[in-house]
């Protein structure tokens, strides 16, 4: 293994790893890996409390207006006072709106399907008839899994259906397990639910069938692990293929187990296209990823994971995935790396789907705070994978974890393209060193200390810091002048991450929503 760490400024200036060679990035060394890694730790603000508020049942059910209506389940207890429970269908199969009613609360009692697979493509010429649908759901509107039910409750967005799920920074959508409607969660609670399966048309790497690299991409698509019964599908050939938008959104207490190595994280999106709109969304405390993406060309902007207990961030099967502006903050001791990223065979191992399957994952992040407080290193890099990240800060204190590991896996020669631009690296030092870094692929990276506060919003090194990159593909990434995902806000600008996010003791955004509570609204 390989280790990038403070020892790699051996060979190269402090302030610019540019001066190094390009060809030993994936160099194996003793061991077969490659790892990049002062530490100033500054108190996250108290939590504001969910002001008290009693919850008074709606009398009934709101009518959906179509035949997969609503079953009126009686009524749930609350923190204070009930909610009246309105269990889904099981399959929506026909365009409905969920809408906010005081003192209703909505149920997935199981899996519940929006729409049926439509498959890898929009017409017909793939053979499969199914009933593309739309689900939308209000701002404010508080949806939960029920608990004890066989095989778990989760929601499936199926290929070819959409998921319209669009709150606001006052009123933000809630999707949660049951225990925390009646208030009966603590601060390390996981697994009340499944989560979040969003499906799409996007091309992938790992092919259920049909080989590798097939002349048709519509015939490579790939199965949700774990699910016996009606296997959700995803998968296809069009890059810019829409599953809806989700916006202002929280996902707490998820992550279900389906079999041994198979689990649904916080929001799994697979083969999701750059139509899809993924905006503010928050996870907290999965008790596997927080987001999960397989394949496709999602774009994503304003992600906050909190507490997951695998990764923050898993990145899979020949993804192309673009973020701008993410915090990621683990429990202290508790989940793997922040940011993973596999392309094929990653840890499935020799035999499986061959190194040269393509696309090749490439994950693409600028402005973030990945704030890594786990046993594990703070980014792994597996299967050749491409990573580049731009403008932001690493945190990693554990001793004998890195910022990065890298495997060294090889396809003919050809390693893992990392790129590292204008970064503030604070993860401890550690005695291996690296050969080198690709010339021209890092540039302007420092090892100091941050100073964030609370975790996650900028300080004077991350607003000061020079110079900021700016070359990533204009259109998507907005251009910056700091480094960091939150900068300090000015004027009457709050930091994007505050009024629809909720806090907590690993960290508080100062939204006066405690994520061990649910707010109550006039």
């Amino acid at each position: 293994m390989t280790n990038i760490s403070r020892s790699l400024v051996l060979g190269c200036s402090l302030l610019a790893l540019a001066a190094c060679g390009p060809e030993d990035l994936g160099s194996p060394g003793t061991n077969g890996d490659i790892n990049v890694g002062d530490i100033t730790v500054n108190p996250a603000p108290t939590a504001t409390p969910t002001p008290a508020g009693t919850v008074v049942p709606a009398a009934s059910c709101p009518n959906l207006g179509t035949a997969d209506g609503l079953v009126n389940s009686g009524t749930t207890p609350a923190a204070v006072g009930s909610y009246r429970v309105c269990t889904l269908p099981s399959t929506f199969t026909a365009s409905a709106t969920l809408p906010y009613v005081a003192g209703v609360v909505y149920e997935m009692s199981g899996r519940v399907n929006v729409g049926r697979d439509d498959g890898p493509t929009a017409d017909a010429t793939d053979g499969i008839t199914g009933n593309p649908v739309t689900l939308s759901i209000e701002p404010g509107v508080i949806v939960y899994g029920k608990s004890g039910v066989s095989g778990g409750s989760y929601l499936v967005v199926n290929r070819g259906s959409k998921l319209n799920a669009v709150g606001t920074a006052t009123r933000p959508i809630i999707f949660t397990g049951q225990a925390d409607v009646s208030g009966s969660v603590t601060d390390t609670t996981s697994a009340l639910w499944g989560g979040i399966v969003l499906l799409g048309r996007a091309p992938m790497a790992d092919c259920a069938a049909g080989g590798v690299n097939p002349a048709d991409r519509t015939t490579c698509f790939m199965r949700v692990e774990g699910i016996a019964d009606n296997v959700p599908v995803f998968g296809g050939n069009t890059a810019n293929d829409n599953s809806g938008t989700l916006k202002y959104m929280q996902i707490r207490y998820s992550g279900f187990t389906l079999e041994l190595g198979a689990e649904l994280q916080s929001l799994t999106l697979g083969g999701v296209g750059s139509g899809t709109t993924l905006e503010y969304i928050q996870t907290f405390n999965s008790s596997d990823d927080g987001f999960e993406v397989f394949g496709g060309t999602p774009r994503a902007k304003y992600l906050v994971s909190v507490g997951a207990e695998d990764d923050s961030f898993d990145v899979d099967s020949g993804a192309q995935f673009d973020l701008q502006f993410a915090v990621a903050v683990q429990r202290d001791g508790v989940g793997d790396r922040v940011l993973e990223s596999d392309s094929p065979p990653d840890e499935k191992g020799p035999g499986t789907t061959p190194l040269n399957a393509l696309p090749r994952t490439l994950s693409r992040i600028s402005n973030f705070v990945f704030w890594g407080t786990s046993t594990g290193n703070a980014i792994g890099v597996r299967g050749t994978s491409d990573l580049y990240l731009a403008n932001g800060v690493i945190y990693k204190p554990t001793t004998g974890q890195f910022c990065l590991n890298d495997n060294g896996n090889s396809d003919g020669g050809r390693r893992s393209d990392i790129r590292f631009y204008s970064l503030l690296l604070d993860c401890t030092t550690n005695a291996a060193t690296a050969a080198a870094i690709a010339a021209g692929n890092t540039t302007a990276n420092v090892f100091t200390t941050n100073t964030l506060s609370g975790k996650y919003l900028n300080g004077t090194k991350e607003t000061n810091f020079n110079p900021v990159y700016t070359g990533f593909t204009p259109g998507f990434f907005a251009a910056t002048t700091y480094i960091g995902g939150v900068p300090v806000p000015s004027g009457t600008d709050l930091a994007w991450t505050r009024g629809w996010t909720c806090d907590s003791p690993t960290v508080s955004f100062n939204s006066g929503i405690s994520c061990k509570g649910l707010p109550v609204y006039n």
